[in-house]
C-alpha cells in the first residue's frame, strides 16, 4: 500500500485506504494522484500541490489548505465539512464535487468559473464575493447557503433546491432556475408563491 512519506513529489500514484487524521504533510507535489477512501480529517494539508488529482470516498473534514494548489482536483462521494477552500492558491484554482458532503466550507472570495456540484449538499456553505460564472449546482441542497456579492452569470441552479439568492445583491444575469425554485429568489421581498 502507497503511504505519503519523505518524498517530495508524487506522480501518478495510488493511494488507499490510508490514515492521516490529524497529521501535517507540507511542502509536497502530487501530479496526477488518486486518494481512495483515505481519512485526512483534522490534516494540516498546506503548502501542497494537487495537479490532476481524484479523491475518491475521502474524510476531508477540517482540513487545512493553507496556500496550497488544487488544479484540476475532483471529488467523488467524500466527506468534507468545515473546510476553508478560500485558504487555497488562487492561481488555477480548479475543482469539481460529486456525491460530496459540503457543508460548512467557505469558498469565499474564489474564482471558480464553471465548477461543477453534482448531487452534493452544501448546507450553510458559504460563497460571498465569489465568481461562479457558468457553474452548475445539480441536484444540489443549498440550504442556508451564503450567496452576497456573488457572481453568478450563467449559473445552472433547474434541479438545484433549498437556495435563497437575494437577486440585489448577486449577479445573476443569465442565471438558469426551474419554476420550483422561484420561491428561493423572491425570499427576501416576503412574497407567496401558490
Amino acid at each position: 500500500m502507497e503511504r505519503i512519506g519523505t518524498a517530495l513529489v508524487y506522480d501518478d500514484k495510488t493511494f488507499d485506504a490510508a490514515i492521516y487524521a490529524g497529521e501535517v504533510i507540507n511542502g509536497k507535489e502530487f501530479q496526477s494522484c488518486i486518494f481512495k477512501s483515505c481519512d485526512f480529517s483534522g490534516t494540516n494539508l498546506s503548502g501542497n500541490k494537487f495537479i490532476d488529482c481524484v479523491f475518491e470516498g475521502c474524510n476531508l473534514s477540517t482540513v487545512q489548505w493553507g496556500g496550497s494548489v488544487l488544479n484540476n482536483v475532483e471529488f467523488k462521494n467524500c466527506k468534507i465539512l468545515g473546510v476553508i477552500f478560500s485558504d487555497c492558491h488562487d492561481l488555477l484554482f480548479t475543482v469539481q464535487f460529486e456525491n460530496c458532503n459540503l457543508d460548512y466550507n467557505s469558498f469565499m472570495g474564489k474564482k471558480m468559473i464553471k465548477t461543477k456540484f453534482i448531487n452534493c449538499s452544501l448546507k450553510e456553505a458559504t460563497f460571498s464575493n465569489a465568481n461562479l460564472a457558468a457553474s452548475v449546482f445539480q441536484k444540489t441542497d443549498l440550504l442556508g447557503a451564503i450567496f452576497n456579492r456573488t457572481d453568478l452569470t450563467e449559473v445552472n441552479f433547474e434541479t438545484a433546491f433549498n437556495y435563497a439568492i437575494e437577486p440585489e445583491l448577486n449577479t445573476i444575469r443569465k442565471a438558469s432556475f426551474s419554476l420550483d425554485g422561484l420561491p428561493g429568489l423572491l425570499s427576501s421581498y416576503q412574497i407567496k408563491v401558490v
